[in-house]
């Protein structure tokens, strides 16, 4: 996220420098530079005119302070597009001042709303590109409404074919971008599965816990409707991850036969905070470092270890309790059997508003079967049976 943000910025400024740059050097050419020569006719213009372009450039240098102030801010999406539209506005009032007295002479375009639309690829934005094409378009129809000239048809079709050359930029630049998403997903999982792989050499008995407790907090998160698809599959990741801290935790104790002592206990509480400063820096998962770290907090606070409470728990984490839970109860253990479905169903139901958020609960009944479904996935996959398999009433 950060890097996401790290290159909005760079892309910003690039832009902003590019902006102002031909902006300027543009004005010069055309309106000071052009009409000195001897061939140029001053007469047309309006009066009215030389006094807005004050306006014009008091307007244009103040969006300097107040974009330097946004990107420091952290609010670098909007500056590109107070950008587009102030100037957008300031050129339909400067065009039609221009030429009102002479429509007939009206030009072909501007070159800075060339710029505008053929480097606007560079945010990699779909909306910002076609904000930008449709309001220079509507610009130059506004003005050919106001000058009634038929002039504009030109610069509009030129905007239009600038636009699909942008368009095809963009896409270009998606795809790429797509690809190297789809490799880095999938050189990621890899890693991932194979730390998986190593944590339950220590531990049998979670074997294909991560990923089952990964597929039941998808299930829910997605459930909830409150997740992004680029946000879900961090989360997927930080989920196949949310215990491996215990790769910290003696054999002795994980595997142990019995009830654990409350040194031994202690030394389990510990494996949320080590697997947290483990994945801390890990591009990718880092910003789901909550589920690994508050994944045993309990919605009355008597969790670890923070003892955070209600909302005050991350929703990634409760999701991920929930998940957590389920498949620990029914799943085998060195001291205990896995539970029956119908039974664990039940003790996560008794769970609301005290170890779990209630309104996850409620959707976790609407989406039970599809956790069933997944645990029986998961036996098929092993060769094994799973133990019960009935539908909650």
């Amino acid at each position: 996220m950060n890097n996401l943000l790290q290159e909005e910025k760079r892309s910003t400024v690039l832009f902003l420098w590019l902006f102002f740059i031909v902006f300027f050097i543009y004005d010069m050419f055309y309106y000071y530079l052009f009409p000195r020569f001897p061939w140029y006719n001053n007469d047309t213009i309006s009066s009215l005119w030389y006094y807005f372009m004050y306006v014009r450039y008091i307007v244009t240098v103040s969006l300097i302070p107040l974009s330097i102030y946004l990107v420091k801010n952290g609010r670098t999406e909007m500056v590109k597009y107070i950008l587009l539209f102030t100037y957008v506005s300031i050129n339909l009032v400067s065009d039609i001042l221009y030429y009102k007295d002479s429509p007939e002479t009206f030009s072909s375009g501007n070159f800075v709303e060339v710029v505008i639309i053929l480097f606007s690829p560079i945010f990699v934005n779909r909306r910002f590109t076609t904000i930008a094409s449709i309001s220079i378009t509507l610009k130059y129809i506004l003005v050919g409404v106001f000058l009634q000239s038929l002039n504009v048809v030109f610069p509009v079709i030129l905007i239009i074919v600038l636009s699909f050359i942008a368009y095809l930029l963009l896409h270009r630049f998606l795809k790429y971008i797509e690809a190297l998403k789809q490799s880095y997903s999938e050189q990621m999982e890899g890693v991932v599965r194979g730390v998986i792989a190593t944590l339950e050499l220590k531990d049998p008995y979670t074997r294909g816990h991560s990923e089952r407790v990964a597929d039941y907090a998808m299930s829910l998160a997605k459930a909830t409707g409150k997740f992004k698809k680029s946000e879900l599959t961090s989360f997927y990741y930080a989920c196949l991850l949310h215990d491996i801290g215990k790769a910290n935790i003696p054999d002795s104790i994980l595997a142990k036969n019995g009830r654990l002592t409350d040194e031994e206990y202690a030394i389990i509480k510990t494996h949320p905070v080590v697997g947290a400063e483990a994945i801390r820096e890990v591009e990718g998962i880092a910003d789901n470092l909550d589920v690994i770290y508050h994944h045993h907090e309990r919605w009355d606070g008597k969790g670890y270890p923070d003892g955070l409470a209600r909302e005050n728990i991350p929703l990634s984490a409760r999701i991920t309790a929930v998940a957590d839970a389920f498949d620990a109860m029914t799943s085998s253990r060195s001291y205990r059997p896995a539970l029956p479905f119908k039974e664990a169903y039940k003790r996560i139901l008794a769970g609301e508003g005290s170890q779990f958020d209630p309104q996850l609960i409620n959707i976790f009944k609407q989406i039970y079967s599809e956790w069933v479904q997944i645990s029986k996935k998961y036996s098929e996959a092993r060769g094994g049976q799973i133990n019960e398999n009935p539908q909650a009433k």
